[in-house]
């Protein structure tokens, strides 16, 4: 009797068999040295210790948190940058809540986002922080100094946008 190769049930069989062949041999080869019962002490693998990690002072984030509006907050934000001395403002996006300075020769973002509150009485709370232009943290000396003043000055800043002030 003879079979024919192109026969679907032939195939179906040719190709579980290629598949099993394969399977076996992954299976194989990734448990070789493995087995079923545990090693003697002696034969044991051990857990090198972890390396020794030098303790640092921690470090000043730069960001902080205002009690106001995103949009409020942004906006504040971008009146006291191009006001401030030595800040290039290079770009914004009030969609993203970012603006593009350089400042001390670095350039970075400076982003602004709505925290979510627990308790509704406590009012909005906005995090403006310094992020490298990949919004990464950036917490150099320029970025921690740049929001030092911006915390400084967006109380009355945002106060003057809320009376009507331009």
């Amino acid at each position: 009797m003879a079979v024919e190769l192109d026969h679907p049930i032939v195939l179906c069989r040719t190709a579980l068999r290629a598949w099993l062949l394969a399977t076996c041999a992954l299976a194989l080869a990734a448990g070789v040295g493995c087995s079923s019962r545990p090693r003697p002490p002696h034969e044991a693998h051990t857990a090198a210790p972890p390396p020794a990690v030098a303790e640092t002072a921690p470090r000043e984030r730069a960001e902080f948190a205002i009690a106001a509006s995103m949009l409020d907050t942004w906006n504040a934000v971008g009146q006291v940058l191009v006001r401030l001395d030595g800040v290039t403002y290079e770009s914004r996006a009030q969609m993203l809540g970012i603006y593009a300075v350089r400042y001390r020769g670095e350039r970075f973002l400076v982003m602004t986002r709505a925290l979510v509150i627990d308790d509704p009485k406590r009012g909005m709370l906005t995090r403006v922080r310094a992020g490298w232009l990949d919004g990464k943290p950036n917490d150099s000396a320029a970025a921690r100094e740049l929001l030092r003043e911006l915390q400084q000055r967006l109380p009355a800043e945002l106060a003057r946008i809320a009376a009507g002030e331009r």
